[in-house]
């Protein structure tokens, strides 16, 4: 399984709305075709940081999710809210396989 972390430093003042868009995001990526999980994560302690973990069957069916038009609707939507660049991390998911 193809997993990707990644890491996103949201401003302050954006939380509500990078939210907002990431849960459109979140609805429309756990139907495409590959997709075994796509969960939006908030740090407790600091409200303003997330993980997206994104679990895919295969490197194709992650890439593909980057030709989605939800995608590039939340990457342009969020662009400006990050406080920092986002970060992806890829990890080979060993279980479940």
């Amino acid at each position: 399984m193809h997993v990707t972390l990644v890491h996103v430093h949201v401003k302050p003042e954006s939380i509500n709305d990078f939210i907002k868009a990431s849960r459109a995001n979140h609805e429309a990526s756990i139907r495409e075709p590959g997709n075994r999980r796509f969960d939006v994560l908030q740090d407790p302690h600091d409200h303003s940081k997330f993980i997206l973990y994104e679990a895919y069957t295969s490197a194709e069916a992650a890439l593909a999710h980057k030709q989605m038009p939800h995608y590039f609707a939340w990457r342009d939507t969020v662009a400006n809210m990050m406080a920092k660049p986002r970060e992806g991390i890829l990890y080979h998911g060993l279980f479940p396989n």
